[in-house]
């Protein structure tokens, strides 16, 4: 029964995002916000809200393994399992000069997390991203945003920008009922993270396993499903530059917003093989460099069944590792 409420979290986490995307774009619509701008805060922001909500809860409950374990999962199963099945369906072809550009943000950000949490090495401390660290992450956030508002209004014609204006996001509807979509988004996300909290560290304790392990292998992978769905449609379309940056932006917003702002919530004591968790995620954000930035911009279907398979053994190795 606790796997079934599990699943049902999650299910409810993802409905509740698709709603609050939903009801959002179409209040944006009414007020005349451009698609562009739609696309890029309230779609980016949708695709992210069920590892927010999880991990914001999880922070309050203390429950900081398994919020810990969701964003770690979450960002590696997003470069291995999410990129890699893209560029099964179809090669990936990188047009634009934005995603080149974030793609080193992102490595930088990673670095940053992985120092952070590398207490250990440097004062012989457990590893524990504070609330210090939370408001650094959430200063580079803002860099972030910054620059890339900057290229948005640069770069007119970037393949990118035009993906994301031209997203079908249109939507028939009154200002009220999209309220109450809104609502019912915001309801459903709520209630979902509190299952998926709850039963998550139930299913944990029935396993006899650490909740970061719930958290890598159940929560992460079920909150990355829309990144998934809409990364494989992005790329069957031939939109690479979509594709690519979707995942980019979600794993820089999960790990410069919504990690921070658990961290400010309350500390986050880093589980056993956390650091680890995110040394694969910047080895595997590290891997694009030289696919998109110093090669020829293409990501084959080789390197996609690379990553998966990186993702998968990387999956059964960390069921081994002391402390899962």
């Amino acid at each position: 029964m606790t796997i079934v409420l599990l699943i049902t979290g999650i299910a409810l986490l993802l409905a509740g995002g698709t709603a609050l995307v939903r009801g959002a774009s179409g209040l944006a619509e009414i007020y005349g916000v451009s698609p562009l701008v739609v696309g890029l805060t309230v779609v980016a922001f949708g695709t992210s809200a069920p590892e927010l909500m999880v991990n914001v809860l999880g922070a309050l409950r203390n429950e900081t393994a398994l919020a810990f374990g969701n964003i770690a999962g979450s960002n590696i199963a997003n470069l291995g399992l999410v990129l890699g099945m893209a560029a099964l369906f179809m090669p990936l072809s990188i047009q634009g000069q934005i995603i080149r550009r974030e793609l080193p943000l992102l490595l930088l950000a990673t670095s940053v997390l992985v120092v952070m949490t590398a207490d250990p090495f440097f004062r012989g401390l457990a590893p524990v991203l504070d609330r210090s660290d939370g408001m650094i992450m959430l200063l580079l956030f803002s860099i972030f945003i910054y620059l890339t508002a900057s290229d948005l209004l640069r770069e007119k014609e970037d393949p990118l920008v035009a993906a994301v204006d031209a997203l079908p996001l249109k939507v028939s509807g009154s200002k009220a009922s999209y309220g109450v979509i809104i609502l019912l988004g915001a309801a459903g996300l709520a209630l979902g993270a509190n299952l998926t909290i709850e039963h998550g560290s139930a299913l944990a304790t029935a396993w006899g396993v650490s909740p970061v392990i719930v958290g890598i292998f159940v929560v992460a992978i079920g909150t990355s499903m829309p990144e998934l769905v809409t990364s494989i449609i992005a790329a069957m379309n031939r939109q690479a530059d979509l594709c690519v940056g979707n995942v980019i932006g979600s794993n820089i917003f999960n790990g410069m917003f919504v990690l921070p702002i658990s961290a400010l919530i309350r500390p986050l004591e880093v589980p056993p093989g956390g650091l680890i968790d995110l040394s694969v995620g910047l080895l595997l954000a590290a891997a694009l460099i030289p696919i998109f930035i110093v090669g020829n911009s293409h990501m084959t279907r080789i390197a996609g069944i690379a990553f998966v398979l990186i993702y998968a053994g990387y999956l059964a190795l960390r069921l081994q590792m002391p402390g899962a």
